[in-house]
This record gives C-alpha cells, structure tokens and sequence, in this order.
C-alpha cells in the first residue's frame, strides 16, 4: 500500500514537474511569437476597435493574390515531388548501404539544409543567373523561371527526406522482405507489400515538411523569382515593407498560419504512427556493401546526383566569389565606402557570430525544458497541443513575427526596438523547434524507470534531471546547440526587418549586396555567402562527428 501510495505521489508530483517546466516555454512564445503576429494582424484588421473581416473578401478577390495563392501552392507540390523522386534513392543507400566516406557524405548531404535560404539562392544565381555558369557556357539562364526555384528547394530539402526516411528504413529488419521473398513474392512486390507500408508514415512526414519548407519559402523566392514569381512570404514582405499594405498583409498571414496549422496537425499524426507501429532493429546492423553490379549502380547514381545537385551550385559559389584577381571581393569586405551599409560588410560575421550565440543559448534553454516536458508519451492533448505549438515558428511567417515585433515589443516594460537581443530572440524562435526535436527522442529512450526509482528515492524533479537525464542526454544537447547555432546563424525572414544598419548580419547583409547593381556589389555577396557557407559546413561535420544514429530526428 505504501508502496502504491509513493507511486502516485511520485507520477503527480512528476505531471506537477512538467506543468511546471512548460511554463517557461509558453511564456517565452506567448511574449515572442504569439503576441507580435496578433499585433500584426490587429493592425491590419481591425479600425477604431472593430475587425473587419470584410477585409479577407476583398483581399481574396484580388486576381494578383489568388496568382501568389495557385503559385505559391503549386511550387510546393511540384518541389515536394521532385525532392521525394531524387532524395529517397539516397534514403535507401545511406539506410542499407555501408561505404568509405559515409559519415563524410551524410554530412555533406546535411549543409544544405542549414544553409540560410539567402545563400541558396546566391548559389543557385551564381549556376543559372545573370553571368552565371550555364550562362556563360550555352547562354541559358533559369533566373526568372520557375524551375530555378524548384531545384533551389530540392537541393535546400534534400537532406529532410534522406534522415526522416532513411533513418527509419536503416531500422526497419531486412528479414521481413526477404522471408516474402521466400513465398515468391517478387522483389518489386516484396517492397511494395512489406517496406512500402512500413515506411509510408515516414514518407508521409518528410513530405509534409518539405511542403512546409517551400510552401513558406522566402529567401530563395526573392532571389531567384524575380518579379514574376511571389510566394505568400515574398508578397507579406512586399505588402508590409514595400506597398505598406497592413491589411492585405494580415490576411495573408492569416491563410498561411491556417494552412501551416493543418500542415503540422498531419504531420503529428504521420510521427506518431511512425513512433509507435513498428518494430525496429539497430541500424548498424542492416547496412553492409553494396553487391552486384544494380546496387553498384545505384550508389554511383546518387553520388553523381549529390554532386551535381548539392556540390555544384556550392562550387560556383566559391568560383564567382574568386573572380576578381588577388581575392578582391574578400579584400573590399573591409571598406565601408560602398554605401551600401554604415559600416563595412566584413562586420557583418562578427555581428551574426555574436547573434547566433546568444540565440543558441535562448533556444538550448527554451527548447531543452520544453523537451523535458514532453518526455512521457503518454502524455494529454493540452501537452501534445504544445509540441505542435512548437513546430509554429517553422511555418508562419518570419516576416510577420519581424515586423511584429517592432510594432508590439515598442513600450515599457517591453520596449526593445533599440535593443541588440531583439535578433537573438527573433532568431532562438526558430532554433527551439530543431532543439525539442534534437533532444526528444533521446529524453525518451531513457528508461523511466530509473527516474521513478531516483524519485522514489527523495530525489527532486530537478536533481533527477542533473543525475539521470543529464548524462544520457549530453551528447544530444551538444548537436541540439549546433544546429540552433547554424539555423540561427542564417535566419533571414524576421532579420531583414530588425537588423539596424549599423548592425547588419550576413544574410541581410548579403541580400542588401544582391539588391544593388555592379559587380562588385555581386562579387562580395558572393564572398559574404561563401564565407557564410563555410562557417554552417564546419558546424555541421562537427555535428556528424557527435551524432550516433540514433541520435534524435534531424
């Protein structure tokens, strides 16, 4: 009877714990993320105290914003097929396959997708833009077309199919496939019958954030798209900072938060089917060597697809940025006559190394208790509500929480228009997300019964946390901190409108070059942009040299 007694004391004392470690978490998105998109959208739909909602009608009836709506759709789609039809030939290899360079490889597969989406873009214009390679060698240019777009998003997503679906294929037991095998089931129909079951939650999640990624897609859209092509992003940045049409603005924010919602909802639907209808084996041991000459050929292919796809664009991004004789481009980063910024361009990566800092450790902090939090899987609808509320930042618009908070953070007790940590805030709010999904898994894989037996044993909520949790999970807040680090680092969408130019970071600061004409203003872009990419590819081998494979989802 005690012994019940203790346990009941001891799981609502540990539901206690986790009401309590979410309340930091909820406050900072409540202060930070919920309460600037209100403010926006108040702005913008509300006159002399009454919301009028009239406004979406009228907005809608737009033929120019139903085009951005069909786009901004349609580009989606076709860039989630495409990255689905050339990514998941890689899942397969990096999950079965074992090989010289792999952990090298699967690093470099990875740098894309942290890259800030402005890098992507200036990549992909270096390949296919105004004096770019394919320009200069058959006088093709895609700049202005939307099929640049579509292989910006397929190198930027690359990496969210080969991990989501390849490291559950790296766990799903080969025997399955091959005892159909041994029934005569032919190998197309053993894969389709067993694997492709099996492995549909996956695809189904990494689908949906692809869908998520370019749906939202900014940086590459204002690059690459020119003024013929908007996705709902682009335009909320063009009716705020450009047309100043607050109204327009809030309806389109408000379409693209309801969408990103139903998004996430199937998204937690697809991860909570793959967490709990499998049976899964150590990946370690259902990779072995390629054999025969089709699994050769395979492995050839996706290597020459990493190469041409992400390596190249990569590549000539270093080749513009070296162009000018006796490294020009990076020797004009030190002068501040362009006039392009109040100071010179060459501050700008100190500026973005100090701002990705601080935001790593806002998001270390938020995002470790909200992992902690969220630990039980057996937990209630009001905790799995919070893990989607989480996901948020992810797909609502950068643009919306940047111009936000300059509109809603801009009086006592709150007034931090003038204050440096108003980009670290804005940047940890995309950092959290990649944190809880880093350190969840890990947090769970712990055996419960070891913190109930510390509980048990007197221990408080917080001391079980420092002597069984901390230790296991090490390792996974040090990559969870490497990829708050890199993302922070590039964010771009709310920067570009709280960055002061005395301040800028590299991504607006690259942006800013881009806008200008002249080739030099083109060739330090492309200089910034290199040394941006430099500086998330060391990050992430430093990641790959941390990471087990069963180390959290990204």
């Amino acid at each position: 009877m005690d012994l019940a007694r203790t346990e009941v004391t001891s799981s609502r004392s540990g539901a206690a714990a986790r009401l309590g470690l979410m309340a930091v978490p909820v406050a900072f998105f409540a202060v930070f993320f919920a309460w600037p998109v209100a403010a926006i959208v108040a702005r913008g739909l509300k006159l002399d105290g009454v919301w009028q909602f009239g406004r979406i009608t009228d907005v809608l009836a737009q033929s120019d914003i139903r085009h951005v709506l069909w786009f901004t759709t349609w580009q989606a789609l076709a860039s989630t097929a495409l990255t689905l039809l050339v990514a998941l030939p890689g899942a397969y290899v990096f999950a079965r396959f074992e090989f010289p360079g792999k952990q090298v490889l699967r690093a470099v597969v990875t740098v894309p997708f942290v890259l800030p989406t402005v890098v992507v873009g200036t990549a992909f214009l270096a390949l296919v833009g105004r004096g770019g390679l394919l320009d200069d060698l058959w006088g093709v240019r895609l700049d202005t077309t939307v099929w640049a777009i579509l292989l910006a998003h397929v190198f930027f997503n690359y990496a969210v199919v080969v991990r989501t679906v390849g490291g559950l294929w790296g766990q799903l037991d080969p025997r399955q496939e091959e005892a159909a095998r041994m029934l005569g089931a032919s190998r197309l129909a053993a894969w389709r019958t067993v694997t492709l079951p099996a492995l549909a939650p996956a695809v189904a999640a990494a689908a949906l954030m692809v869908f998520l990624f370019t749906f939202t897609s900014f940086g590459v859209v204002q690059i690459l798209g020119g003024p013929t092509f908007s996705t709902l992003e682009v335009e909320i940045y063009r009716q705020t900072s450009e047309i100043f049409d607050l109204p327009t603005a809030a309806v389109l924010t408000l379409i693209q938060f309801v969408a990103v919602g139903g998004v996430l909802a199937l998204h937690a639907w697809t991860v909570r089917r793959r967490e709990t209808a499998l049976r899964l084996v150590d990946a370690s041991m259902t990779a072995r060597r390629p054999r025969g000459a089709g699994q050769w050929a395979l492995l050839g292919g996706v290597l020459v697809s990493v190469v041409v796809l992400l390596l190249l664009p990569l590549a000539v991004l270093v080749q513009r940025s070296l162009d000018a004789p006796d490294f020009a481009y990076y020797r004009e980063l030190t002068s501040d006559d362009s006039g392009v910024f109040l100071v010179a361009p060459i501050e700008a990566i100190g500026n973005s190394l100090e701002y990705a800092l601080a935001a790593t450790v806002i998001a270390v902090v938020i995002g470790g208790l909200a992992a902690a939090a969220l630990t039980r899987r057996d937990a209630g609808r009001f905790v799995r509500g919070f893990d989607a509320l989480l996901m948020l930042p992810l797909g609502v618009s950068a643009v919306t929480v940047g111009f936000g908070f300059l509109i809603s953070l801009d009086e006592p007790p709150l007034d931090l228009r003038s204050s440096w940590i108003l980009v670290p805030l804005a940047q940890a709010l995309v950092g959290v997300p990649f944190v809880v999904r880093t350190m969840l898994p890990v947090l769970r894989a712990v055996d419960g019964r070891l913190r109930e037996a510390a509980a048990v044993l007197g221990a408080s909520p917080w001391r079980v946390w420092r002597e069984v949790d901390l230790p296991m999970v090490r390792r996974a807040l040090l990559i969870a901190a490497g990829f708050a680090f890199a993302v922070s680092l590039g964010e771009f969408g709310a920067t570009v409108f709280i960055a002061r130019p005395d301040n800028p970071t590299l991504p607006v600061a690259v942006a800013k070059l881009l806008g200008r004409a002249g080739d030099l203003n083109y060739g330090q872009a492309m200089a910034l942009s290199t040394i941006l990419m430099m500086v998330c590819a060391a990050a992430l081998l430093v990641l790959e040299r941390l990471r087990t494979d069963r180390t959290g989802e990204f």
